[in-house]
C-alpha cells in the first residue's frame, strides 16, 4: 500500500474508531438526540467519504469488497443536503457499515 493510501486509510480509521467508541452501548435515540454527538458523527462520515475519494483506483479495485462509491456518495449527500439529513440512515450506517469498514481497514494496516 502506498504511503498516500496508508495515510488515507489511517484517517478513515480515526473516524471509524471515533464513531464506534462514541456509539458503543448506546441506543439510536441516545445518539440522534445528542446534537453534538450527531453532528460529530456526520462530520466523521464526511471525512471518511472525502478520504475514500482520494484513494488510488487500484487500491479500490483490489479492495472491491468495500463499497467505495457508496461511501463517497454518502459524503456528497451529507455535504450538499445538510438540511435534509436522514438520521435513521446515519444510524443504519453506524450499525451496519462502520463496523465492517473498520474491521477490513484494520486488516490492511
Amino acid at each position: 500500500m502506498s504511503t498516500s493510501n496508508l495515510e488515507l486509510v489511517r484517517h478513515i480509521l480515526v473516524e471509524t474508531t471515533f464513531i464506534l467508541r462514541h456509539t458503543e452501548n448506546k441506543e439510536k435515540d441516545d445518539v440522534i438526540h445528542d446534537d453534538v454527538l450527531c453532528r460529530a458523527i456526520v462530520r466523521s462520515l464526511e471525512i471518511i467519504g472525502e478520504a475514500s475519494k482520494k484513494l488510488d483506483d487500484e487500491f479500490k479495485t483490489v479492495n472491491h469488497h468495500i463499497e467505495w462509491k457508496k461511501i463517497a456518495g454518502t459524503r456528497d449527500k451529507l455535504i450538499h443536503d445538510y438540511f435534509g439529513i436522514d438520521y435513521d440512515i446515519v444510524w443504519d450506517i453506524i450499525q451496519t457499515k462502520i463496523p465492517d469498514l473498520d474491521y477490513f481497514l484494520k486488516e490492511l494496516v
